[in-house]
């Protein structure tokens, strides 16, 4: 009977030398990777849709910010190879952890783009149901959602269920120990779950450098015993190939699996932030050429699975899709006030009902 040593062991969790990439960045096949299986021709027509009605959608998202209609913004323009492929590479009952960041993720798993956008507006809920979409609330903490999509993962396979979790988080939150106590925690129970880590070079202002002196963000799996991968985050053919083997290899019962896709933030960190400030013009203009969309456009026309009639027509469809978040957007929350009071604690206390009151009688006249 043969034996793995330790060795061999680790070769097996060891992400590629360099990042898995399909097409290069002139779109050009850049040869294709032994492990790994391209998606369907159709698939990449869909994922191609996608990314110009996502990019469409954070264009007008950052437009609504700027209008005063949302409080905040945080862009992911430059990551929709990402943002898509993450979604494509999940069945509908799989779980989804998304970031504050992944607001075109949720539109591209079909979701109301207002209830998306809600939570970005200011309302003190997600703005959707998270057991109706196994969409997990939007995270602002930093790495707090990889604990609770291990959590969940353990769940769904207790209950013998053959699901999926992937946790997106990004590079600045692979820094927390959350991120670490994550990746521990799936690694000893071998759960079901895909870390997709989107490596966009800052957190906020903070550059990869100072973060981490790591090779690649991916070798944080090793330690942990978490198969892991990196991957040319801009392309998406590549992306889509690799998500959807770690899928798979969660699903199959191989356990936990960690994807870094080496990507870029086009524009500032939110709508508060100068990007200009902590970063140069020339590195943009470097990442400006990798766009993952055009890559992908260019890729599809290159081998005619794209015409000019295709491309219109998926241009058209995200500009009438933009007309009606914007004409619903355009319309005012009904706020209740008094829903500051509710579901603070299953019964309220003194000081709330106190404040309750004093409220109501600046509010309500004559009322108690």
């Amino acid at each position: 009977m043969s034996v793995r040593t330790p060795h061999q062991e680790v070769e097996g969790l060891l992400p590629s030398a360099v990042p898995v990439r399909f097409v290069a960045e002139d779109g050009t096949d850049a040869g294709r990777q032994a492990e790994y299986s391209a998606p369907q021709d159709g698939t990449l027509v869909e994922a191609y849709r996608r990314m110009v009605l996502g990019r469409r959608f954070d264009r007008q998202a950052t437009a609504l910010t700027k209008q005063g209609r949302l409080a905040v913004y945080p862009s992911s323009r430059g990551q929709e190879a990402c943002q898509i492929a993450g979604v494509l590479a999940l069945r509908e009952d799989d779980w989804l952890f998304p970031t504050y960041r992944d607001s075109v993720a949720l539109v591209a798993r079909g979701m109301d783009p207002v209830e998306v956008l809600t939570l970005l507006r200011g309302g003190w809920h997600c703005g959707y149901d998270p057991a109706a979409t196994r969409v997990a609330p939007q995270c602002t903490p930093l790495a707090t959602q990889t604990i609770h999509a291990v959590g969940m993962a353990d769940a769904v396979r207790r209950k013998g269920e053959d699901g999926v979790v992937m946790a997106f988080v990004g590079d600045g939150g692979t820094s927390e120990g959350d991120f670490h106590e994550a990746l521990n925690y799936a690694g000893v129970l071998r759960a079901p779950v895909v870390f997709f880590v989107q490596n966009n070079k800052y957190a906020i202002s903070v550059p990869l450098a100072k973060q981490t002196a790591a090779p690649a963000l991916a070798y944080k799996g090793i330690g942990y015993g978490v198969r892991s991968e990196q991957v040319d985050g801009n392309d998406l053919v590549a992306v889509l190939s690799v998500l959807t083997a770690a899928v798979e290899h969660a699903r199959s019962g191989g356990g936990p699996f960690l994807v870094e896709a080496h990507t870029y933030r086009m524009d500032s960190h939110t709508n508060a932030d100068d990007a200009s400030r902590y970063r140069e013009d020339e590195e943009v203009a470097r990442w400006e050429a990798a766009d993952p969309l055009a890559r992908l456009e260019t890729h599809l026309r290159g081998r005619g699975l794209l015409s000019e009639e295709d491309v219109a027509s998926a241009r058209e469809a995200a500009e009438e899709y933009a007309a009606r978040l914007r004409d619903r957007m355009a319309a005012d929350p009904e706020a209740d006030p008094f829903e500051l009071f509710d579901h603070v604690f299953a019964e309220p206390t003194p000081q709330l009902r106190e404040q309750r009151a004093l409220l109501a009688s600046e509010m309500l006249p004559g009322e108690d």
